[in-house]
């Protein structure tokens, strides 16, 4: 029974909760007040179905004659963030309700753009007939008045002075009845003072209406309680009174600045999460980056190594790298649920992702014996998206299916163009997907085997990572398996961009080669800094390496390096600093500075970048991506 129920994720539970709301309207409408929803009890309550009031101006729901009232309505809750009304409105059929309701403006989080309105409104028509009904009979009246089980307090409009009190009104205070009469609303504790009570009164007296939502007094006894306070004017047999309704709302309140708490709680919570996360990547990502370029180092002796000692560094390789992949997803999904990933896009041939994401994935496959056929179009596709989130995409299938894949199963990779999409099909005769689990494949945390032997792995990540960033280039992604041990297919579509026009200068495409670089290696970990070094010095580059801030600042002086390739967790200067003396220096002012970390947060590559490097890169970084980007700079820049 479990594995057939699907969990509802926080967004559709929230709109399932308006939906069904009955007994309040609730709608929303685009910033120049159009209807765009409409739930159960707004039509309960107008009449109009969803499909007759969607697009329809909000003045729809006004008397014709206070029509413009809609407009200054939409326009208070603009300036104010909300608005706050009550009013007659229309039915579909014609006739008129009074509500009682508040419009909230929807601004986006960031930078604060009007995004349109919610109006929440509840039908008080029931409640105004009584109230003029109240008018007109005493009787009636009375006998509300009595029973009601809201305090009622009755005030000479002219005085102020308070001639009446229900006796729900002496039970929250304590009084006796009697000593209400006579007195100001300040002298039962009503408004912080004097000064306050009177200017709620004349206010109320130039309105003939006020309310306050959150009014603290106390009782006769000095316990503190909170209430909703409503006051209006109306003639009594030619005399004018002043109502005031009184909800004692101390439980309400409590229980929402308990929520209000838990709330702060919960952000601070997410924040020092973050900031474990980012810590735990670091302290990982360092030994991990020494351990790599061990690794890189015994594979250039492949030719004098014998069976086990292969053995060896291919285990330790994988197994670095199935590490990295778990930090990559781990700290990736928290960036995309947060809306923090900003894409740079550029125009690019899906040809060289895939090809490129082979690469990364090779070793996994390799160690699995798995039989891998690939099948790319001979023509460039040509897309218009951000290259490391594509090939982060295309890794990430391509490990899923590796991951559940047999030893020695087969995996097929095919691209090609159908209309105006691009669309890369990841096939594999693995372990195939439960029909119960295809609705959720994509969920976070989500994986087919859940059983104590995690002989999968991995975090249930990888896949909604891929959704999300898909999604956010205009594609989709899809899924299809026949069930268990039938394998799967996974599709990514992706909008086609336009060809780049053609060049016309010969060899232009052709892979840069990188000459000769001094290069500056700065890391506090001797390992990795040594690593890194002997592996650029391998490919013929002059290496020095320093392992704190003054040091990586006195070499630098001495050596005047082409590159710097610089940690930004230093001892004496931290890596920022030592970028920004670098760049004040005459000699070094224009050098290429890459940041090498194992921070990699957004808010780590912002910092990178005020205080002046190039590129952010993070740890293990590969020397190979080292060569590549300076490939393409030029030795001296200007």
């Amino acid at each position: 029974m479990a594995t057939q129920l699907r969990e509802l994720d926080v967004e559709e539970a929230f709109h399932l909760l308006v939906e069904n709301v009955k007994d309040h309207g609730i709608f929303m409408m685009d910033p120049a007040g159009s209807v765009i929803s409409w739930n159960v009890g707004a039509q309960r309550i107008f009449g109009y179905t969803e499909a007759e009031i969607i697009g329809q101006p909000f003045s729809h729901l006004f008397p014709p004659d206070e029509s413009a009232e809609a407009g200054a309505e939409l326009g208070r809750a603009q300036r104010d963030d909300r608005a706050t009304d009550d009013r007659w409105h229309v039915r579909k059929d014609g006739t008129r309700l009074w509500c009682s309701g508040v419009t909230t403006a929807l601004r986006e989080k960031t930078a604060g753009t009007l995004k349109g309105f919610v109006k929440v409104l509840r039908d008080l028509t029931h409640d105004k007939e009584l109230e003029n009904a109240l008018k007109a009979s005493e009787a009636k009246y009375r006998r509300l008045f009595e029973t009601a089980k809201d305090g009622i307090l009755i005030l000479d409009a002219s005085t102020g002075k308070i001639t009446d009190a229900n006796p729900f009104m002496a039970k929250l205070l304590g009084y006796d009845r009697a000593e209400f009469m006579g007195k100001e609303l300040w002298q039962i504790g009503l408004f912080h003072d004097i000064g306050a009570s009177r200017a709620a009164y004349r206010e109320l007296r130039e309105k003939g209406y006020v309310r306050f939502e959150h009014l603290p007094l106390a009782t006769k006894a000095g316990r503190p309680v909170e209430v909703e306070f409503i006051s209006n004017i109306y003639e009594v047999n030619g005399q004018e009174v002043a109502q005031c309704n009184i909800r004692d709302i101390t439980d309400r309140s409590r229980l929402e600045r308990q929520a209000a708490e838990q709330a702060a709680a919960l952000a601070d919570l997410a924040r020092r999460k973050d900031e474990f996360l980012a810590m735990l990547s670091h302290e990982l990502r360092n030994p991990l980056a020494a351990i790599h370029y061990g690794v890189k180092l015994l594979g250039r002796q492949q030719g004098h190594e014998n069976q086990h000692q292969r053995l060896a560094r291919t285990v330790i390789e994988h197994q670095v790298g199935q590490m990295a992949h778990c930090l990559d997803d781990l700290l990736e999904v928290g960036r995309i649920t947060t809306g923090r990933i900003r894409l740079q896009k550029e125009r690019m041939d899906i040809r060289g992702i895939a090809e490129r994401a082979l690469e990364t994935v090779r070793p996994l496959l390799d160690e699995r014996k798995h039989e891998l056929s690939v099948s790319l179009p001979p023509e460039p596709i040509w897309l218009h998206a951000d290259p490391t989130r594509l090939e982060q995409v295309v890794v990430n299938v391509l490990h899923n299916a590796a991951k559940y894949t047999d030893v020695g199963g087969r995996i097929a990779l095919t691209i090609q163009q159908e209309d105006d999409k691009a669309v890369l099909r990841v096939r594999d005769n693995g372990t195939g997907i439960a029909a119960e689990l295809l609705p959720r494949v994509f969920d976070l945390f989500t994986q087919a085997d859940r059983s104590l032997d995690r002989a999968q792995g991995g975090l249930g990540i990888g896949l909604c990572v891929v959704q999300r960033l898909v999604e956010m280039h205009g594609g989709t992604v899809g899924v299809h398996s026949a069930g268990l041990r039938q394998g799967s297919e996974f599709s990514v579509r992706l909008p086609v961009a336009p060809a780049p026009a053609p060049s016309s200068t010969p060899g232009e495409s052709a892979e840069p080669t990188v000459e000769a670089w001094r290069v500056l290696v700065v890391d506090d970990v001797v390992d990795t800094a040594e690593g890194l070094a002997l592996l650029l010095r391998g490919s013929g580059h002059d290496v020095r390496t320093a392992h704190d801030g003054p040091t990586a600042l006195a070499e630098a002086a001495a050596y005047l390096p082409d590159a710097v390739v610089l940690d930004v967790g230093l001892p004496g200067f931290n890596g920022y600093e030592v970028a920004r003396r670098l760049r004040h220096h005459p000699q070094l002012k224009n050098v290429h500075l890459i940041a090498m970390t194992g921070y990699g947060r957004d808010s780590d590559i912002q910092l990178a970048h005020d205080a002046g490097f190039d590129v952010h890169m993070v740890k293990p970084v590969d020397p190979a991506a080292v060569e590549r980007w300076l490939a393409g700079r030029p030795k001296e820049p200007a």
